[in-house]
């Protein structure tokens, strides 16, 4: 008995004969399977250092910290190819205003401070309230030199006539012809307490060049004497018989700041006295 032949087969997938799994195929993938070698992409990992230097530059008050760390951070992430530039960025971004603001807030302060020791202006319309003012430096029978100011003080260009005022300097080193240095501040008190000067005339020389150390004390000398002193004093005996005649007046470097002014006062050359010589109604 012979036995049928058997169809022939027909090509398999793939372009293999026979059916799945012949001897030596191989089969189809398993369902869901990828290419043999092939790996799904892992997940970026975000840098740890852009983390901390972001959360830092929100809550730290340590400075520069969270801006090294947010440097550091980018250059990590571009080596390792990591996220979280963002963060970095921003860490640097807000610790960087922060800084600013922080500069700007102390430089406000600096200057607030600088303000409030700068001079007061004295209100020429009311009675004296300015405890200080800084005069010129003074020499011999004349005070000279640029004004200078402490806090809480007023210029000497705003002391008016009828101001008392004390110096550390003895006035009796005042009385040579030349002149003494004298200190560069006085102290406006009022006339009821103890003072070493009192002024009672106060004028401004004319505009233009410095005519002259000589000059101006002639004439100071001029306008500080006669009817200047004897209009602010009266006939009282007492301004002859113990006080002498002294004045502040703008020497050359302090013409070209703008000091135009002489200031008549006098004063007793063996200490301070109390009370006004002011005559009433004058």
């Amino acid at each position: 008995m012979s036995i049928p032949p058997q169809p022939p087969s027909s090509p398999g997938p793939y372009g293999q004969p026979g059916p799945y799994g012949q001897p030596g195929q191989p089969g189809p993938p398993p369902f869901g399977a990828g290419p043999q070698g092939w790996h799904p992409p892992q997940p970026q990992k975000t840098n740890t250092l852009a983390i901390v230097a972001f959360v830092m530059a929100l809550v730290c008050g340590i400075p520069l910290v969270p801006l090294v760390l947010g440097i550091i951070a980018l250059s990590q992430i571009k080596a390792r190819g990591e996220k979280g530039k963002g963060l970095a960025i921003a860490a640097i971004v807000i610790h960087s205003l922060a800084m600013v603001l922080s500069i700007l807030l102390v430089a406000l302060g600096v200057l607030g401070s600088l303000g409030d020791d700068a001079p007061k202006k004295r209100d020429t319309t009311s009675p004296f309230t300015a405890p200080t003012a800084t005069a010129p430096t003074a020499t011999g029978p004349a005070a000279n030199g640029p004004s200078s100011s402490k806090p809480g003080s007023s210029n000497l260009t705003e002391i008016r006539k009828g101001d008392c005022f004390n110096t550390k300097d003895d006035l009796a080193q005042y009385g040579d012809e030349e002149g003494t240095q004298a200190a560069r501040s006085v102290t406006i008190v009022p006339c009821t307490q103890p003072h070493k000067g009192e002024a009672y005339a106060v004028f401004k020389l004319d505009p233009g060049t410095y005519p002259g150390a000589e000059k101006v004390t002639a004439t100071a000398e001029e306008k500080c004497s006669g009817t200047a002193l004897t209009s602010y004093v009266g006939n009282d005996p007492k301004v002859s018989e113990k006080l002498e005649i002294y004045y502040y007046y703008p020497q050359a470097a302090s013409w070209l700041l703008g000091d135009r002014e002489v200031t008549c006062f006098v004063g007793d050359p063996s200490g301070p006295t109390t009370g006004s010589i002011r005559a009433s109604g004058s």
